[in-house]
């Protein structure tokens, strides 16, 4: 009976070894408490909406994060550290079982190879767009002029001009920058501890976090 018990809690106990995967966005994911951005990439933002080429609007940020989902779901995955950035991210070259995870969100046309930085992903964007895949099935807004238009909307209102929402939950202590699916419906009660930040590293160093899928 000991036996039997001991082997059923093996088979229904994730193993020791298994790592601690989070996907944040098209572009960024957890691993084992780290914060990794996929270098040489940025994809579309979570609350994004892109164009088909008939005009029909569809969740390319919502497609983008779920691409990266299952790339990653019940694989190998490792990240090698190149930078850190003013977040406090670690820039990083992740593979998912021996795959360029970046490699593969631009050739799917799930995220634009971040031509400011690097060129290494350019051939594989130039074929994306000649199949008209992901992103490039129509008109389709990068996300850094998406997060600019929408910072620059909502820092006019927001207090002392600092419109990242740091919001207590729960799940703990969030914070949704202009630009999250969760923005407009999150409200700040500064008399529970709730705050304004100017910008994520200023969110981060206080000890919050951003949202998960």
């Amino acid at each position: 009976m000991r036996y039997f018990l001991i082997l059923l809690l093996a088979l229904i106990s994730p193993p020791l070894w298994a790592a601690d995967l989070r996907v944040i966005d098209g572009d960024t994911l957890v691993l084992n408490g780290t914060t990794f951005r996929i270098n040489g990439i940025d994809a579309p933002e979570s609350g994004q909406k892109c164009t088909t080429e008939r005009g029909k609007r569809w969740p390319c940020g919502e497609a983008a994060t779920s691409t990266l989902v299952a790339l990653t779901n019940n694989a190998t995955v490792s990240c090698e550290k190149l930078a850190v950035d003013p977040y406090n991210r670690i820039v990083a070259r992740c593979f998912a079982d021996g795959k360029d995870v970046a490699q593969v969100m631009v050739a799917k046309g799930m995220a634009w190879a971040f031509l400011k930085f690097s060129d290494e992903y350019e051939a594989d964007q130039d074929n994306a767009k000649i199949a008209k895949l992901g992103i490039w099935r129509g008109p389709a807004q990068p996300p850094w002029e998406f997060r600019a238009k929408r910072w620059n909307v909502a820092a006019q209102v927001a207090p002392k001009g600092c419109p990242i929402k740091g919001n207590i939950t729960a799940n703990g202590h969030i914070y949704h920058t202009p630009w999250s699916p969760w923005y407009k419906r999150t409200r700040i009660n500064t008399a529970k501890g709730e705050r304004w930040f100017c910008d994520e590293a200023e969110a981060i160093k206080a000890g919050w976090r951003a949202p998960r899928r």
